[in-house]
Parts: C-alpha cells; sequence; structure tokens
C-alpha cells in the first residue's frame, strides 16, 4: 500500500476511473439510441421540421456530452490500459438497446437461431471486461506536468513516436497516391491518431484535476502541447472515419476500429506511462486474455447477420405495346414500400403532380377490317 500511496495510485482510485467509464460508455449508447429514434420519428411521421428542433435528439446529444465528459475524467483516475477497452461497454450495451427496441416477435429457435452467437458475445465481453479490470495494472502516477514531460522525452517514448510517424506516413502515403481505401488502411490510421489522442487525454484530464485539487497545472507549457495535439488528432480521425463510414458497413467498421484503437491504446500506455512496469506475468497474461475475449465478443455482436429476401411480385410496362408485366423472378427493381402507388422502379413523389404515359392500344391492322372500315368512312363522308 506505500508503493500505491507514492505512485498516486489505489484500488478506491481504480474503481473510480472504471466505473466512471463504464457509466460514461453506457450513456453514450443510449444517447445514439436516442437521437436515432429522434431521425427515425421525424421520417416515419414525414414531419418537415429539422432534426435539431426536436427535444429528443437534443437529450441525446446532452446525454453524449455527459457520457464523453464521464470518460474524460475516467482517464485521471485509471490506468489507460484499463480505460481503452472499456469501449466494448458501448457495443454490448446498443446491442441490447436495439434488441429491445426491435421488438420483434419470433419463436424461441428462431430468435436462438439470429441472435444466439450475438448474445454468446455479450457473454465474451462482460467475462472479458471481469478479466482485465481485475488483473489490470493498479499504479499509475499523479501526472504532473513535471512527470508528463519526463515520459515524453524519454527514449522508448521518442523512438515509439518515430515508429508511429513513419507508419502513419506510409498509410498516407498508400491511402492519398495508391488509393488503397482498404478497411485496414484507413482504421489504421485511424488508430494511429487515437494512440496520440489517449496519451494527450490523459495528461490533460490528470493536469486538469490536480488543478481543481489545488495543484495548478495549467499555466505550463506542456498543457498547452497537449490540448493541441488532443483536438487535432480528434479532428484528424472524424475525417478517415468519415471516409470509411462511407465505403464500408459499421458493423465491419465498428469490429476493426475496435480492435486496431484498444490495442494501439494499450501499447501506447504502456510505453508512454510505464503502466505494466511493476506487474507480473501472470497479471499481465490474465489482462491479454480478458482483452482477446473482448475482442471475441465485439465480433460476434457486430457480425452481418443478412436477412433471406422474400418474394415480392413487381410490375412493369411495355411502352412499346403498352402491356403490363408481371415479374416472377425476385425482387430486383422492386421498390420500397413507402405508402404511396408506384409501379416498377418508379416512385411517386407526394409532392409533385403524376405524369399520365401514353399508351398505345392499337392493334395489328387487318387487311378486311381495314377496307370495310374505308368502304364505311367514304359511305358516311358521301351521306
Amino acid at each position: 500500500m506505500d508503493f500505491f500511496n507514492e505512485n498516486g495510485g489505489s484500488y478506491t482510485e481504480n474503481l473510480i476511473g472504471t466505473l466512471l467509464a463504464i457509466f460514461g460508455n453506457v450513456l453514450v449508447s443510449i444517447s445514439l439510441c436516442i437521437q436515432k429514434y429522434s431521425h427515425v420519428s421525424l421520417a416515419g411521421a414525414k414531419d418537415l421540421r429539422a432534426f435539431y428542433r426536436t427535444k429528443t435528439w437534443w437529450s441525446g446529444l446532452i446525454l453524449t456530452c455527459l457520457g464523453e465528459a464521464a470518460n474524460f475524467v475516467s482517464y485521471a483516475f485509471a490506468p489507460l490500459v484499463l480505460i481503452a477497452p472499456l469501449n466494448a461497454v458501448s457495443v454490448l450495451t446498443s446491442s441490447i438497446l436495439g434488441l429491445i427496441f426491435l421488438r420483434e416477435r419470433c419463436k424461441p429457435n428462431e430468435f436462438a437461431k439470429r441472435y444466439g452467437l450475438s448474445f454468446l458475445g455479450c457473454i465474451f465481453v462482460a467475462g472479458g471486461t471481469y478479466l482485465f479490470v481485475a488483473f489490470g495494472p493498479n499504479s499509475h502516477e499523479k501526472l504532473e506536468a513535471d512527470v508528463v514531460v519526463k515520459h515524453l522525452v524519454g527514449w522508448p517514448v521518442l523512438l515509439y513516436m518515430l515508429l508511429e510517424v513513419i507508419m502513419f506516413c506510409l498509410l498516407l502515403y498508400f491511402y492519398k497516391r495508391r488509393g488503397a481505401n482498404y478497411v485496414v488502411v484507413i482504421l489504421l490510421l485511424v488508430a494511429l491518431l487515437g494512440s496520440v489522442t489517449v496519451i494527450s487525454v490523459k495528461a490533460v484530464s490528470a493536469m486538469l484535476v490536480l488543478t481543481a485539487e489545488g495543484n495548478m497545472q495549467l499555466d505550463y507549457p506542456i498543457f498547452s502541447v497537449m490540448i493541441v495535439c488532443m483536438l487535432a488528432s480528434v479532428v484528424f480521425q472524424a475525417r478517415f472515419l468519415t471516409q470509411a463510414c462511407k465505403l464500408y458497413e459499421s458493423s465491419l467498421i465498428a469490429f476493426v476500429n475496435y480492435i486496431f484503437s484498444t490495442t494501439f491504446a494499450v501499447i501506447a500506455g504502456a510505453v508512454f506511462y510505464l503502466e505494466f512496469k511493476n506487474e507480473d506475468i501472470l497479471h499481465i497474461c490474465l489482462f491479454l486474455l480478458g482483452t482477446a475475449l473482448c475482442f471475441l465478443g465485439v465480433f460476434l455482436i457486430t457480425r452481418i447477420r443478412r436477412r433471406p429476401k422474400t418474394f415480392e411480385p413487381y410490375v412493369t410496362m411495355d411502352m412499346a405495346k403498352g402491356i403490363p408485366t408481371i415479374h416472377d423472378k425476385g425482387p430486383i427493381v422492386q421498390p420500397e414500400v413507402n405508402g404511396s402507388f408506384n409501379y416498377g422502379a418508379l416512385v411517386n413523389n407526394d409532392g409533385a403532380t403524376p405524369i399520365t404515359v401514353p399508351v398505345n392500344m392499337e392493334q395489328p391492322p387487318d387487311v378486311g377490317r381495314s377496307a370495310d372500315a374505308s368502304y364505311n368512312h367514304s359511305d358516311l363522308k358521301k351521306d
């Protein structure tokens, strides 16, 4: 216990930081569900109001700010390697809330077939979270400005930052010049920036907490440097994540980004803040086992579930003959069901005036009938 008191770390501080991180991730998941509900409600009711004029969207935004604030403060109390893997709690909560709000009615065997692996993934995430929290590092330093500078100028950190910069430049070259828009490349860029983010966030959060306790840290230049690094890395992370979301599915991005971001964050905490310095091999192995279980659980939760497409006949019009045709080869160009009257892939906008399509109903000419018709027509003219 003397060691913990000298280094400013204790089981109580770790518990506070862990609970704050879990609370923040749960709150962020709830806020995202509320904001999603706001967008869906506006689209379903065909409300002309903007989403930022609704109370539900603003309540979701407030909960997001509170959750991110709790995550931010948690870095000041617990080691970085404990806080970073707790993002799996957000994935777990989102999965449970999505299942609750989905309200699908299906038989038990169908439910087990569709959601069995997701339920197993939730168990893995819960078990892995317990392992890496229980056997993770228990000691961490009080990050005063002088301590942060001492870590920053150490040769392990300088070597780590050099390797990270080289790797980032190579990935950026292949991404920009070679057009390597692979999900691994983009999310590796995000993870490398994320390691800088968590390093700077932990330093800024710790110095702000020390300042609130009466030990002024805001007038040191390293505080301003860390603030700039934190904001710049967050902005560029958002840009790369936006590009990834445009190219790939959200479930794939969530899984790969969680693995890469957690891995680089743990490495950054181990190298920059030396958080595994006084840990034995058994605790480190159990910590890694818990993290691996979280990786597996997130993979099972975020896997892509493709539902079989049911047959929906659709009708098209042959413009040459005006003959309606019923197709029976599956929903190839079947439109979405939006309550409006439409054929094929032509959607009738509710605000637009429907256009009448001319239909040619002429039959093939017949010699006898055409002669009789011309004879009768000429007789009528003579009369």
